[in-house]
């Protein structure tokens, strides 16, 4: 797909816009969500939510999942039963193949741990899986929704192109890796679902390209304190911002202007995802609550003016799990 006009999306940035308020959460459904799964960080909480008899394998990917992707592990709690562990097993193994860049000193380790998966799922697909705690779950998943090994391929390939430490060149290359990861994650999850529509893989094409678009934001402070910036270069020098601006922390209006820019790119996959909302089957929707956290992140990020380095951006969302319950009970994304 064509990248729209950047910053269509808002229209002439405009700086403190009114009307992004949250409203205040009804107090019943505020009880409700002290009692929604994953709220309490114990291990016992964990099996409650997942029922009885899990499996260490299971456990270990519920709690990888979190401590380094809450939010995913919120949206996997949210998913009918049947699907959750499946759905734990999935983002788990997104979640050991994001970690790799952040855990190598040298690119030819990270290629030798993207060789273990690749290896890893081609074993899964021959029913030999490793004793790998993911693996065996993933393994588990793919015998149970019969999974598209493309999908999982294409999500190792993209990770491991991703292991050079350099820009994106613009903001397609962000969302052509967006899309193989993101979306990829989201195909499968789909699949778990039972589901296989055009439509709902429209949507789920616009929402991982909005996801990898906000991690890409998100990420930005982190990378800044480590010497790397990955936002697109094309937009940096339509403005005429450069990567030392960034490390810089500099929140001139161009800085700022580069910020909007990107943001109102996911904040047009998201308008799109949605335009689908009609078409696609109620039973894919607990597929996309994550675009939950992302329309909070947009909304927070205008709240301050697009300056990518507020504080009130590195802070974790108390009232999400609530938030996401909400969402699901009106069966909207």
């Amino acid at each position: 797909m064509a990248a729209p006009t950047l910053g269509s999306a808002w229209g002439p940035l405009r700086l403190g816009v009114p009307g992004l308020c949250r409203r205040r959460s009804p107090r019943g459904l505020w009880g409700r969500s002290r009692r929604l799964p994953g709220s309490a960080g114990s291990g016992r909480s964990v099996a409650a939510a997942s029922g009885s008899g899990v499996s260490g394998t299971d456990r270990y990917c519920m709690e990888l999942l979190r401590k380094r992707d809450y939010e995913g592990y919120l949206c996997s709690l949210l998913l009918p039963a049947e699907s959750r562990s499946s759905a734990f097993a999935l983002r788990a193994f997104n979640v050991e193949l994001a970690q790799i860049k952040d855990l190598i000193s040298e690119k030819t380790i990270g290629l030798m741990r993207m060789q273990f998966w690749k290896k890893t799922v081609d074993d899964i697909y021959s029913d030999n899986p490793p004793h790998q705690p993911v693996a065996i779950e993933l393994w588990k998943a793919v015998k149970r929704h019969n999974l598209t090994k493309r999908w999982l391929m294409k999500i190792i390939d993209e990770r491991e192109k991703n292991l050079d430490d350099r820009a994106y060149r613009n903001i397609q290359e962000l969302e052509t890796y967006a899309e193989n990861t993101q979306s990829s994650l989201l195909y499968l999850t789909l699949e778990i679902l039972g589901i296989k529509d055009l439509h709902a893989d429209h949507a789920a094409s616009h929402i991982g390209k909005a996801q990898g678009i906000v991690t890409c934001l998100r990420a930005t402070p982190y990378h800044g304190s480590r010497r790397r910036v990955f936002l697109p270069m094309d937009i940096c020098m339509l403005h005429g911002v450069s990567q030392e601006d960034f490390l810089r922390k500099k929140q001139d209006k161009n800085v700022r202007g580069v910020i909007y820019d990107i943001a109102s790119q996911a904040h047009l996959h998201l308008k799109h995802a949605r335009s689908f909302h009609k078409s696609v089957p109620v039973k894919a929707f607990p597929a996309f609550l994550q675009t939950v956290a992302l329309e909070d992140y947009l909304k927070k990020i205008q709240q301050v003016d697009f300056d990518i380095f507020h504080p009130s951006l590195q802070q974790k969302d108390t009232l999400l799990p609530l938030s996401l319950y909400i969402r699901s009970w009106r069966r909207r994304y």
